[in-house]
């Protein structure tokens, strides 16, 4: 069994033709920032609650990049990974993923992403 099982299933859903799935697994009070780089200096922020996650469902490739989660750990109700994502096999961004996860849900109350294709970790 995965020491992941949260973000496995939320990458998953991200990298499926329904993203938006992932939706369901977060809390009402769910906060979230994700830092995303296209590299050369150039990122963009995605923040906010449910309607920041939907912006950002919204302008993202659906069935496109693949992720792989690469190293994982749980401490106590948080789920880390670092990772990469691939475009038709070819390394595209490096990643970490942090989510707090309320365990009587089994949801994420907060999401922390950060993504660059600057760095590639061995």
């Amino acid at each position: 069994m995965s020491s992941t099982p949260f973000l496995d299933d939320w990458f998953t859903f991200m990298d499926s033709d329904r993203p938006e799935r992932v939706l369901d697994l977060i809390t009402d009070d769910f906060e979230m920032s994700i830092q995303f780089s296209t590299g050369a200096g150039q990122a963009s922020e995605f923040l906010g609650d449910r309607a920041g996650l939907v912006a950002y469902l919204e302008q993202r490739e659906v069935s496109v990049l693949v992720h792989h989660l690469t190293h994982t750990a749980r401490v106590d109700d948080v789920e880390i990974a670092l990772g990469k994502t691939t475009r038709d096999g070819v390394f595209e961004a490096a990643f970490n993923v942090s989510a707090e996860l309320d365990p009587t849900v089994n949801k994420v109350r907060r999401l922390l992403i950060a993504r660059t294709p600057e760095i590639e970790f061995a």
